[in-house]
């Protein structure tokens, strides 16, 4: 056995807990970039708290996800206004940005320089700016994580820019900063959690330390997750949604992902699709024709036995199978109303394009087994069959 762990730097999780650490932020530097989503209207407020503190704040507002371009001109921004460090605060998209324009602050060339597939995937030579992630969603857990995934419209496809010295050195998730996230975010977002806990549990990377954590984090989410989606402001299970995010979070980046994150990577740069709604929508039917190949042709394997605990979890029966597990996250699916893919575009046509970038991403290299072009494309068959 063989695995390592690395994560931020400092984790701070709690209600309440941002508006505790502020006064910490001064150690990252004098003058900070904040990242944030277009619509979030508590950035204003976060620049003045820091500018109280005697630091210059710049606020650099993104639309949409993180791509490429609105990395390039964040890198500009933070040289031509000389920031020494970056906070990302928002959902996945402002951190993701917030972290590439950190690492591309410190490191020379050109951004292809150090991109997966489309580039060139050199290493990162010098540890990234400080690096500070807020979440204000509960599912992306990349505030823990080392890699900012970027998409580049131009190839219709996302890619990685990914190194260990991207980790942040302070996560703080504060589970109050999710209570206003309306109810489609909450439910897209909170299944991307649920994949990013189910994936590496039962992958060919999963290891004694991420195990524990995604049993807890799926667990809270069975809990909880339909809660939140209903009632924004139900303390405890924005709470247990925060902590289920930061342990996904935790997990992808210390074991390995599958399926689900290996299409929903190409989903994301040909169509409109937000990640978590891909995520979601895949997962049930990723987590069907996992089991059923694992019946078929590796039967003793330890991932279909945490298939079964990973119905068990979500089900709360002891003596649930595995095909119950597969029948909660449809309904989950139903009662959360993620839309289906299809409304976004995809079309049976560009199935065999999808699959094809799929069996390339890294993602699909830690899937419990490797599963066939057709299996793949019955992931999606099944999907588009799905009301």
């Amino acid at each position: 056995m063989f695995f390592e762990f690395a994560t931020a730097t400092r984790i701070v999780f709690g209600p309440g807990a941002f508006p505790k650490i502020l006064p910490d932020l001064p150690q990252f530097g004098s003058r900070a970039l904040v990242v944030s989503g277009s619509n979030w209207d508590v950035s204003d407020g976060v620049c003045s708290v820091l500018r109280s503190l005697a630091l210059e704040a710049f606020h650099y507002p993104i639309g949409g996800e993180p791509s490429i371009e609105s990395v390039l001109a964040g890198v500009r921004m933070a040289h031509e206004t000389d920031c020494d460090f970056v906070i990302g605060i928002g959902g996945g998209s402002a951190m993701d940005t917030g972290k590439a324009i950190s690492a591309l602050m410190t490191n020379p060339g050109e951004i292809y320089d150090y991109l997966e597939i489309i580039g060139k995937g050199l290493p990162l030579r010098h540890p990234a700016a400080p690096f500070v992630a807020v979440p204000t969603t509960a599912g992306t857990g990349s505030e823990v994580t080392r890699n900012a995934v970027l998409a580049s419209p131009e190839h219709r496809v996302k890619v990685s820019l990914r190194s260990p010295l991207m980790l942040p050195r302070l996560a703080v998730v504060d589970p109050e900063l999710t209570y206003k996230l309306p109810p489609g975010l909450t439910a897209s977002t909170g299944m991307d959690a649920l994949a990013q806990l189910i994936e590496p549990y039962v992958s060919n990377g999963s290891n004694p330390l991420i195990a524990p954590l995604c049993r807890e984090g799926i667990g809270r989410v069975a809990n909880s997750l339909v809660r939140a989606f209903r009632d924004g402001f139900d303390a405890e299970a924005r709470q247990d949604m925060a902590l289920a995010s930061l342990f996904g979070g935790l997990a992808l980046a210390n074991a390995r992902l599958g399926a689900v994150h290996g299409l929903a990577g190409p989903l994301g740069g040909m169509y409109p699709v937000p990640h978590g709604a891909a995520c979601a929508r895949l997962l049930p039917h990723a987590v069907r024709i996992n089991l059923r190949a694992l019946r078929q042709r590796d039967p003793r394997s330890a991932s279909l036995q945490r298939v079964v605990e990973v119905a068990r979890l979500l089900t709360g029966d002891k003596e649930a199978d595995a095909d119950a597990g597969v029948s909660w996250l449809e309904e989950a699916c139903a009662i959360l109303a993620i839309p289906p893919l299809r409304s976004f575009g995809l079309q049976a046509s560009e199935f065999h394009e999808v699959v094809k970038r799929a069996q390339q991403a890294s993602s699909m290299k830690g899937n419990p087994l490797p599963l066939t072009n057709e299996e793949v494309t019955e992931i999606l068959l099944l999907e588009s069959k799905s009301p």
